[in-house]
C-alpha cells in the first residue's frame, strides 16, 4: 500500500502562492487607517517590503533545501506582520475604550479598521502555521518528522482524498480562518502544546476584535 504523501518525501511546494499570501498581508497593512498604526506607515511597510523582495530574489519558485538564513528571513517577515497586527489590535482596543477617540465614534472607520485587522490576523496566522507545522515546508517535503503539529482530516481517514494529498498554504489559511471564525478548532486539530497555544492566541485576538468592534459599531449606528 502506498504511503500517503504527507508521510513520504515529495516534490517541494511551489512558493508562489506563499509569496502572494505574504503580499496580501503587506497590502492589508498598507491600507490600515492611521489610528491603528503604531507609527509612520513607511516604518512598517519599508522593512516588510525589503524582506519580501529578499525572499522573492532568494527563492522565487521552490525551496529545494532548508537553509537557515532563508528560513529565518521568512519567519522574520511573518513575525513582523504578526507583531504589527498585534499592535494594531491594542490600538484598536484602546480607542474603543476611549469614547472620545475619533475611531470609536465613526462606524465606517471602526468597521474598516476592525475588518482589516481581522483579515490580517487570519493571513498572518495562516502563514505562521505553514511555517511551523512539522518543521516547515522543506521538512514536510522531506518527511523529516513523523508526528504532525496539525492533524488534518485527510491524515486520519483513508479513501477521502488522493494518496498524493498533502497540506499547502491554502489548507493552512483555511485552518486559520475557521479558527478565527469559530474561536476554536474545527476539522483540523492542534496536536502539540505550542500549536494549541497559537490557536488560543489567535482565537483570543479574533474574539476581542469581533466582539468589541461589532458591539461598538452597533452602538454608534443607533
Amino acid at each position: 500500500m502506498t504511503e500517503p504523501a504527507w508521510r513520504r518525501a515529495t516534490p517541494h511546494e511551489n512558493r508562489i502562492p506563499v509569496l502572494l499570501t505574504l503580499l496580501v498581508a503587506v497590502a492589508l497593512q498598507a491600507v490600515l487607517p492611521h489610528p491603528v498604526l503604531l507609527g509612520p506607515r513607511w516604518a512598517l511597510l519599508v522593512p516588510e517590503g525589503v524582506l519580501l523582495v529578499a525572499l522573492v530574489v532568494a527563492n522565487p519558485v521552490r525551496q529545494e533545501r532548508d537553509t537557515r538564513p532563508l528560513r529565518l528571513l521568512s519567519l522574520t517577515l511573518t513575525a513582523v506582520i504578526l507583531g504589527a497586527n498585534t499592535a494594531s489590535v491594542v490600538l484598536l482596543v484602546r480607542d474603543l475604550v476611549d469614547r472620545s477617540a475619533d475611531l470609536a465614534n465613526s462606524a465606517s472607520t471602526l468597521l474598516s479598521s476592525g475588518g482589516l485587522v481581522y483579515l490580517t490576523n487570519v493571513v498572518a496566522f495562516g502563514l505562521l502555521y505553514w511555517e511551523l507545522d512539522r518543521g516547515g515546508s522543506v521538512a514536510r517535503a522531506q518527511a523529516a518528522r513523523s508526528y504532525p503539529d496539525l492533524l488534518f482530516p485527510q491524515m486520519t481517514t483513508d479513501g477521502v482524498s488522493s494518496p498524493d494529498w498533502e497540506p499547502t498554504i491554502v489548507d493552512y489559511l483555511y485552518v486559520s480562518f475557521t479558527n478565527a471564525t469559530a474561536f476554536s478548532p474545527t476539522d483540523t486539530m492542534p496536536m502539540t502544546r505550542w500549536m494549541k497555544a497559537l490557536f488560543f492566541v489567535q482565537s483570543a485576538v479574533a474574539l476581542v476584535v469581533v466582539g468589541l468592534v461589532v458591539a461598538r459599531a452597533v452602538n454608534v449606528l443607533k
